[in-house]
């Protein structure tokens, strides 16, 4: 592909960032630049300025809602989104149930949950992974039992899933259930629809080490799911689930937000260092920047190569993108600890959460650091973790 800008795109690129700079709230704004924690009014807020816009779903094609973009547009899109500091639009709905749903679902599931996915009127969370169902995730026990009664066919389920990013504050699940316990195991999932709001489902909080509420578990029990939710045909959710899983992992690569990222990086760098110059001028510092700079430039123009690629489903190279992205993420909040030092130490919620009486002083631009950092650490596990991608290329692209 050609990897030098059109002057088309160039114009886009302009009114993208022009309708950015005069849209974005300027509290949603610091926020996100100075890692401070998003509720959930503040995602929707983003998402349904950018739904009036007929931008909430860049990969969607117009037939669907979105705008029809070219992979370049995309690209572009999402890398002013990142540069200014936009929250993102969570990938759920959007990113991930909705192609699953574009490509498999029935008629009445794409006219009924694709317009509430655009508007946001319905927020998404994911059941993949259970207590012993995670990088093995075909090993999943979440049950579906297949029954009719005087209201109709549905299924039953019970079970548990965990790892269930802001399920707290979901309508839907869409998740992953064994149908069929007789069969290989990959050959028994089905893909299900599941209403959070159902009886039986029950949300408990897993607080992260930097006091988030980030993840939950959510239990199934008889939760009665109409069999009109099945995505696709019944005991063929694991090919759903590896078409979902490759654009999500596409997704992860997040070339846009580590470039900003990065611009921070430097900033903090070039500040005064405790001998009276900017540590960005330590040889061995600036190497290990430039180092992840160079790779950062290469993980880019991989993703341009997987989006120029518009006929096609995500494949293994997915596992690629998500392997560096997620890499060069964490790299880059190590390196701005490194930057910040003994700065970094100080961790006050109250500060993360945006409140104006809290206990930080002194340095805004170091606070959020330690607290940013260990929550990076999860990057590399999910979406499937970094090992098991690394089974899929040596298999799937090497032929190992």
């Amino acid at each position: 592909m050609d990897l030098h800008y059109s002057d088309d795109d160039l114009a886009f690129r302009h009114a993208v960032r022009a309708f950015i700079a005069a849209e974005l709230p300027a509290e949603l704004r610091a926020k996100v630049i100075n890692h401070l924690r998003l509720d959930k009014d503040d995602y929707v807020r983003w998402h349904r300025i950018l739904a009036r816009q007929g931008w909430a779903a860049p990969g969607w094609p117009s037939a669907y809602g979105g705008p029809g973009w070219t992979p370049v547009q995309r690209h572009i899109f999402e890398e002013e989104c990142a540069r200014a500091g936009t929250p993102p639009v969570l990938p759920f709905g959007v990113n991930m149930v909705a192609p699953v749903i574009m490509a498999f679902g029935s008629q009445q599931q794409k006219d009924y949950y694709l317009p509430r996915i655009l508007s946001c009127e319905d927020w998404w969370c994911q059941g993949y992974s259970e207590p012993g169902a995670g990088s093995d995730l075909a090993s999943l026990k979440t049950r579906a039992v297949r029954g009719v009664d005087a209201d109709g066919e549905h299924y039953v389920v019970n079970g548990q899933k965990t790892w269930t990013t802001l399920a707290q504050h979901a309508d839907m699940i869409f998740c992953l259930v064994r149908t069929d316990p007789d069969v290989r195991k990959q050959e028994g999932i089905s893909f299900l629809l599941i209403d959070m709001h159902s009886p039986g489902v029950t949300v408990r909080p897993i607080v992260m080490l930097d006091e988030e509420h980030e993840v939950n578990e959510v239990f199934f029990d008889n939760v009665r799911v109409p069999v009109a939710n099945l995505v696709g045909e019944e005991n063929k959710g694991w090919t759903y689930a590896k078409y979902l899983l490759g654009h999500e992992r596409t997704g992860i690569a997040g070339v846009g937000r580590s470039k900003r990222e990065l611009a921070r990086l430097k900033r903090l760098a070039l500040r005064e260092h405790k001998d009276g110059r900017p540590l960005l001028h330590d040889p061995l510092f600036a190497a290990k920047v430039a180092d992840l700079e160079i790779e950062l430039m290469a993980l880019e123009m991989t993703v341009l190569r997987v989006l120029a690629r518009a006929d096609q489903a995500p494949g293994p190279e997915a596992s690629v993108l998500k392997v560096r992205g997620t890499e060069i993420q964490q790299r880059l909040t190590e390196l701005m600890v490194e930057a910040v030092g003994p700065l970094a130490l100080p961790f006050d919620p109250a500060y993360l959460s945006g409140e104006t009486d809290h206990s930080v002083i002194g340095d805004d631009d170091a606070a959020p650091l330690l607290a940013h950092y260990f929550n990076y650490r999860k990057t590399s596990i999910y979406g499937g973790s970094n090992e098991i991608q690394r089974n899929i290329i040596a298999q799937m692209i090497l032929g190992l």
